[in-house]
């Protein structure tokens, strides 16, 4: 039978999740859609401090900036793929 001081230090010699220094296990594309919540985060808290006249439109406003938000990402991503795919290549 396992006694509460050995389950103690079975815990004890578990690795510990540190989470801003050990990333999380997201491997490939997985990572990408961390953006979601934290575009969704982002205009949440935007818009309920710089909100239009009535929250009645709240959440028409925070989805919107949520997808302006993601659009500008895959915006920003293709225009970095196409400079360093494309064009450094010819620059060279």
């Amino acid at each position: 039978m396992i006694g509460l001081a050995s389950i103690l230090q079975l815990g004890l010699l578990a690795p510990a999740y540190r989470p801003f220094i050990d990333p999380l296990p997201l491997t490939g594309w997985l990572w990408w859609l961390t953006l979601i919540p934290l575009a969704f985060g982002v205009s949440m808290v935007y818009k309920a401090i710089r909100v239009s006249s009535s929250f009645n439109t709240y959440w028409r406003e925070v989805l919107l900036m949520t997808l302006q938000i993601l659009g500008a990402m895959i915006g920003l991503a293709i225009g970095v793929h196409i400079l360093i795919e494309w064009l450094v290549p010819v620059l060279e």
